[in-house]
């Protein structure tokens, strides 16, 4: 079979890589040694590269990189579509289905209100702003308002372990109960994503009652009888010293399950996402093999896509201060006052509360995906969508340091009265 990319379109392919992956891994690299997450240097990264910077300061070279050759950059944009969904099937890894069980209670308490006010008060204040601020392409008040919901409702998993890594408190009895609430927050969210999906892909505001069902049975077998099918298959490709067996078999298996969700209305990254949490406990698919996938996917491939955000718009002339002010403030007092009252329901102190609130409002890569998949559907704007971005990067900064702040404050007064 003949390539389908002339030879200038292969160079313009390769220069595309290398003009976003070397940014991205120097700013991400930058951010990581003041102690930032590496996701805001990448779209940083995308940002300088693409319109907002480049396209205005030399906006022919821009062009010539980018628009040029169109098909070099789809190219471009499969490997990053590719980047986001192992991204997304090692994000399963991190949600321990027997921690959630063990620490379920307590867990399920905060989760619980910390979904369930950012969704009431992230869909309450799009429908209300809707006319003014929100409205769309896809004209849908009822999807718009859900899909914020939902997105101002996930936690960031990944930002919340590292934290608790730098703290030293990731075995600690209150880090397994942050962690195990982050999984449920994750779990749970992307579940009511793929579910709004679904009512966008169906139709405005009439989606068939079964497509719904299908999805949600979709997830609950693939961590039943589909985790035991994973298993099974795993134990097959893992026999013997061939490792690299395994890790093939792991992938194969993310791209089906991606491919199933994405045949269902919904994005294939949900099923990458299910297929995560099925392996992870499997004996075959080692440390070992999550370390060689994780390397390469947050090294080369994740930092393609998060880059890639930065080119598919311009953020000086879309940014709106009003929507970045409303999304920020509705996101951060939702959350903190959500995971506040469940963590002190659960029987933590104020200064525990304080801290596990923080830690739980941190939001991460999933906010960043749903919001480019939500732009790209036409459920939310430009304007919107750099709104998103922005409060992301934001509670992920601010975290850290006031979760450690409120954990070493109540240390100090445990050791004070002891």
């Amino acid at each position: 079979m003949v390539s389908k990319l002339s030879s200038s379109e292969i160079i313009h392919f390769l220069l595309i890589l290398l003009i976003i992956l070397i940014p991205a891994r120097l700013l991400g690299e930058l951010c990581r040694r003041y102690k930032l997450p590496a996701i805001i240097g990448e779209i940083l990264a995308g940002i300088v590269v693409g319109p907002t910077v480049l396209g205005l300061l030399f906006p022919t070279a821009f062009d010539n990189i980018f628009l040029s050759a169109p098909h070099a950059f789809e190219a471009f944009d499969g490997i990053a579509n590719i980047g986001i969904i192992l991204l997304m099937f090692i994000a399963g890894f991190e949600v321990d289905l027997k921690q959630i069980r063990k620490d379920g209670k307590q867990a399920v308490s905060i989760s619980l209100t910390g979904i369930i006010f950012p969704f009431a008060i992230g869909f309450a204040a799009v429908w209300f702003l809707y006319e003014s601020h929100f409205t769309n392409g896809a004209n849908n008040q009822l999807v718009t308002s859900l899909f914020f919901g939902t997105a101002l409702s996930i936690t960031a998993l990944s930002v919340i372990t590292k934290i608790l890594l730098d703290l030293d408190l990731l075995t600690t009895r209150i880090g397994n109960i942050v962690l195990t609430a982050a999984m449920v927050d994750d779990f749970l969210g992307w579940i009511l994503f793929s579910v709004i999906i679904q009512l966008m892909h169906v139709g405005k505001g009439e989606a068939s009652f079964w497509s719904v069902i299908i999805v949600v049975l979709y997830a609950v077998f693939m961590l039943t009888g589909g985790r035991w099918l994973i298993h099974k298959l795993m134990a097959i490709a893992g026999k013997g010293e061939k490792p690299g067996r395994a890790l093939t078999m792991g992938v194969c298996l993310c791209l089906i399950s991606a491919c199933a969700t994405e045949a269902l209305g919904v994005r294939g990254i949900f099923g990458a996402f299910l297929v995560g949490i099925g392996i992870n406990d499997s004996k075959y698919f080692t440390d070992k093999h999550k370390h060689v996938l994780h390397q390469f996917t947050i090294n080369v491939l994740a930092p393609l896509f998060f880059a890639s955000v930065g080119l598919r718009l311009n953020f000086i002339a879309n940014f709106n201060l009003e929507i970045v002010l409303i999304i920020l403030i509705i996101a951060c007092v939702a959350k903190l006052v959500g995971a506040g009252i469940g963590s002190a329901l659960s029987g933590m102190t104020k200064n525990e509360s304080i801290a596990v609130a923080f830690g739980m409002n941190a939001r991460g890569s999933q906010e960043i995906v749903l919001g480019l998949l939500g732009m790209q559907a036409k459920i939310i704007s430009g304007p919107v969508f750099e709104g998103l971005v922005i409060m992301t990067v934001v509670t992920m900064v601010i975290s850290g340091p006031i979760m450690k702040y409120y954990f070493l404050k109540e240390q100090k007064l445990v050791s004070s009265t002891t």
